[in-house]
């Protein structure tokens, strides 16, 4: 069985994110770029099915800047067999992503797909599903836990009111919620051997996508800071500030 990861290149989650100057984006110059935390749990659960002899060859994905091989790399430290980079400087949104993953599924033919509920960036939770609904393959999102037997996945899905078992007929997508594992930390042989693994580039066009963006963003700021709060001295006191100050009842 092949599986299928893609990982992206993002803000590391230990920075503060900074505003451009110029407003118009999020500051990336000279800042710790590190591997989708969510993707990195997809890596992991895709290794420990190689592990348990589920799968056979896992295949990490990134689409971005020639820089994206760095997360690449890091996949396959950590047990991926292959990389491939879809090489692209613009901004890529979440249907564009999708359609560059259907395309590399339909050349690498994979039977699970398996990534990041969201990335820590956009926080868009929408790539996961596109793909799916592109390729007409089941989804399991925000899963907690995965078994594969028998042709198919149970997928167990964090929803609002709890827990959620879903089975799905392979092939199917996969999207990793926080709890479904704890990432490894990649040896220095693993690390060493990585740089031996293969990476394939292409571009979009290659795979016959086109990225040009649906959307225009047309300023980016910082949120408003928050004021300080105030201590009151009785329940009456409370219910006049928050009908002449706050003006909420």
């Amino acid at each position: 069985m092949k599986l299928l990861v893609p990982v992206k290149r993002v803000v590391d989650y230990n920075v503060k994110v900074r505003v451009k100057a110029d407003n118009t984006g999020v500051e990336t110059a000279n800042v710790k770029m590190s591997m989708n935390p969510f993707d990195e749990i997809a890596v992991e659960e895709a290794v420990r099915l190689k592990e348990k002899g589920v799968a056979t060859e896992i295949i990490a994905v990134s689409a971005g800047p020639a820089a994206a091989q760095e997360q690449i790399r890091t996949a396959l430290a950590m047990g991926a067999d292959r990389g491939i980079l879809v090489e692209h400087d613009g901004v890529l949104e979440p249907i564009a992503v999708a359609k560059i993953l259907k395309a590399l599924v339909e050349k690498e033919q994979p039977q699970i797909v398996v990534m990041g509920k969201q990335a820590i960036d956009d926080d868009m939770n929408a790539t996961g599903q596109m793909l799916a609904a592109l390729l007409g393959w089941p989804q399991g999102t925000f899963a907690s836990k995965v078994e594969i037997a028998d042709g198919a996945a149970t997928v167990t899905r964090e929803v609002d009111g709890g827990l959620e078992t879903v089975k799905l007929q392979l092939p199917a997508v996969v999207t990793a919620d926080l709890r479904l594992n704890e990432p490894r930390y990649a040896s220095l042989p693993n690390i060493m051997k990585a740089r031996k693994k293969p990476i394939e580039t292409v571009k979009p066009a290659d795979l016959g996508v086109d990225p040009t963006p649906r959307l225009t963003v047309l300023r980016v700021e910082e949120p408003a800071k928050r004021q300080a709060g105030s201590k009151v001295g009785s329940v009456q006191e409370l219910v006049a500030k928050l009908r002449n100050e706050a003006k909420v009842i």
